[in-house]
């Protein structure tokens, strides 16, 4: 029984240490977030998710809302537009944006907008199916302009520094 026992344990380890193996393997390859800096009205943008899926090249980015003139705008903005209440509203920490670029490459549309607070509840969500998105012809100054040659693979993201052994 003892003997059993033993090969139920090792058993059970090595298939815990393949699902850890598997988990890290996935984990690693997940996008590492892209800093883009900031923008004409100095807020923060980073590119956190990017790739191919059903609707074709996509990317996700992020504003964090480092200039509190922009910030109080954009409450505002949620407040009136979205009868969110004042307190709800100011907790407003980031934005994130998801975009779809057509075939071409030349233009994008919004497929959805989440409003979130500090720590990370949604304030406000808005997704545009595909008939509602409204393709725009991209400039350079775009954040998505930015973040389309991740989306096509054109450009990698930059890999996190090796851990020290």
């Amino acid at each position: 029984m003892k003997k059993q026992s033993r090969l139920i344990t090792l058993f059970v380890l090595a298939l815990l240490a393949l699902v850890l193996s598997v988990s890290a393997a996935f984990a690693s390859a997940a996008p590492q977030p892209v800093n883009f800096g900031q923008d004409a009205n100095k807020m923060q943008w980073y590119l956190v998710n990017y790739g191919k899926n059903d609707d074709g090249h996509f990317a996700c980015t992020r504003k964090y809302y480092t200039n509190p003139e922009e910030k109080k705008k954009t409450i505002d903005l949620i407040v009136e537009k979205f009868a969110i209440d004042q307190e709800t509203a100011s907790g407003l920490y980031f934005t994130e944006y998801g975009y779809v670029y057509s075939a071409d490459g030349k233009d994008f549309a919004v497929t959805y907008v989440n409003h979130y607070d500090m720590v990370g509840n949604v304030i406000k969500s808005t997704e545009y199916d595909a008939a509602g998105r409204e393709f725009i012809k991209m400039s350079k100054e775009m954040i998505p302009f930015k973040a389309h040659p991740y989306a096509t693979g054109k450009l990698p993201a930059k890999k996190p520094a090796p851990k020290k052994k």
